[in-house]
């Protein structure tokens, strides 16, 4: 593998990670909003102590949002990925 092509796997890594990442915060304020307006509260915190948040809740948002999180950080991934495979062609 030549420097230019260890360099554009780097920075095709680097924004992978970057768009991942937004991609997964994204997805939290999105799930954050759908909740609210479905329950009327925000959804529980996993290290949640409040005395009122059932378990059944709190493991069906951490479900929601694990599933959903890990999915678009697949996604955001693999398409950056797919890009930066089609920008060294």
């Amino acid at each position: 593998m030549s420097d230019d092509e260890q360099k554009q796997s780097m920075v095709a890594k680097i924004v992978g990670a970057g768009v991942a990442l937004g991609a997964a915060w994204l997805v939290q304020k999105i799930i954050d909003s759908v909740w609210q307006k479905a329950k009327g509260h925000k959804p529980p915190q996993a290290d949640s102590t409040a005395e009122d948040v059932k378990f059944s809740e709190v493991a069906l948002a951490a479900v929601i949002t694990g599933a959903a999180v890990a999915l678009s950080r697949v996604i955001a991934t693999r398409g950056t990925a797919k890009f930066a495979g089609r920008i060294s062609r």
